[in-house]
């Protein structure tokens, strides 16, 4: 991104949305790929539960753990069939104004974003934490703080988006790390 906000126009954030469609297809590719390996996992145990399992808890077991792995395939697949419409929502007006609005509020006003951040973690550094979940905790920040947007669809929209595209427990930190946030936030309304 671009040092100064006045920067950041509408080709700037045409180049943002390639990027991000690049990135995003990437991801699908690298989805589909584990999807694939999964299935094929899945479909291992059960064979092996056949052959291997030594009485029926076991087989259960075994059973248990294919039928996950289907679902996580499934889980990924559904996220990759999601690009058309991610495509097609850049192209809106209000969606481009909105983004661009969070873009820059997040390129004036990062030191003090990181601020508030650093303030809620506990026992963590910004900077140690996954590059997705401190982008998707300052485009909360950002939500809450600046923009108006309610602290709960802030929240459920980047446990949501964390869910997605961090880790498997990403979500659960940035909830938290979310709360302390909001319940500074009230502490200090409180207080005025």
């Amino acid at each position: 991104m671009p040092n100064t906000p006045e920067k950041l126009e509408t080709q700037q954030l045409n180049n943002l949305i390639v990027a991000a469609v690049r990135t995003l297809s990437s991801e699908i590719h690298e989805a589909l790929e584990a999807a694939a390996a999964e299935l094929q996992r899945g479909s291992d145990r059960l064979l092996t539960s056949e052959t291997r399992a030594v009485d029926v808890r076991s087989a259960k077991a075994m059973v248990a753990d294919a039928i996950e792995l289907t679902q996580q395939a499934i889980n990924r697949l559904g996220t990759a069939v999601e690009i058309p419409e991610v495509i097609q929502l850049s192209n809106q007006q209000e969606v481009r104004t909105y983004t661009l609005e969070l873009l820059k509020t997040i390129n004036r006003r990062q030191d003090e974003i990181d601020q508030i951040l650093t303030e809620a973690l506990q026992d963590w550094q910004l900077h140690r934490i996954p590059r997705i979940d401190r982008d998707i905790l300052r485009l909360a920040v950002v939500e809450i703080s600046f923009l108006g947007v309610p602290e709960r669809v802030a929240i459920n929209e980047a446990v949501e988006l964390a869910k997605r595209y961090g880790d498997d427990e990403g979500h659960r930190f940035i909830n938290g790390v979310l709360r302390r946030v909001t319940d500074r936030i009230k502490g200090e309304a409180n207080l005025k």
